[in-house]
């Protein structure tokens, strides 16, 4: 798995709220249990017309060449719906790194996480500059920063910057590549330790 630290690139923006995971990845795209190749049918009903990869909705930002990058911009309340980890792959496989929204689906926020693809909580007030700059300008530049918990953009006169939080656990996993059995591992000093002192002091404990 790719570790995460600092990420600056430029921005898609899905400027629609309560979008749930059957649009993320349709449930006829969930036959497989490989994580690999879902990117391709990443919001597959609103990317084509009749369901046809011959004919691109030229209004999708997907589908538009203005806008690229690592990082995806969502409106309120992104990943809702149905538990599917499959919407975390196919975001994933299609090459971001981080979704910035104002509302996580719990589920969503956690698979994400699971699939070393952040998940940025922000204001609305931030979520809605972001859009903006990136409306004016498709190449606006967002740095996420995880070590420091911050993302910032030019803005329209300023630098827009926030904080943004996240379980120290996670973020132990993302900076270092770890998913839960490589936490585990990487603590095998420190649980020998405990163990051999509860074996050997157990009154201390």
């Amino acid at each position: 798995m790719k570790a995460i630290n600092k990420v600056t690139s430029s921005a898609v923006p899905v400027n629609i709220e309560n979008i749930d995971t059957d649009q993320i990845i349709p449930a006829r795209f969930l036959k497989s249990t490989n994580r690999e190749g879902f990117g391709k049918n990443l919001f597959r009903d609103w990317r084509y017309e009749n369901d046809d990869p011959s004919r691109p909705r030229t209004d999708f930002p997907l589908n538009q060449n203005r806008y690229t990058g690592k990082i995806l911009v969502a409106g309120k309340n992104f990943g809702c719906g149905s538990s599917r980890e499959h919407a975390a792959w196919a975001i994933k496989d299609y090459g971001f790194d981080v979704v910035v929204s104002s509302f996580f689906a719990d589920i969503f926020k956690n698979n994400a996480l699971n699939n070393f693809c952040l998940p940025v909580t922000v204001s609305e007030e931030f979520l809605k500059e972001l859009f903006e700059a990136i409306d004016r300008k498709p190449s606006t530049l967002v740095t996420v920063d995880l070590e420091n918990q911050t993302i910032h953009f030019e803005g329209r006169d300023v630098a827009v910057k926030e904080k943004f939080d996240i379980s120290h656990y996670k973020k132990t996993c993302l900076l270092n590549g770890f998913d839960d059995i490589d936490y585990l591992l990487n603590m095998k000093e420190e649980i020998t330790a405990f163990e051999n002192k509860t074996l050997t002091h157990p009154s201390a404990l």
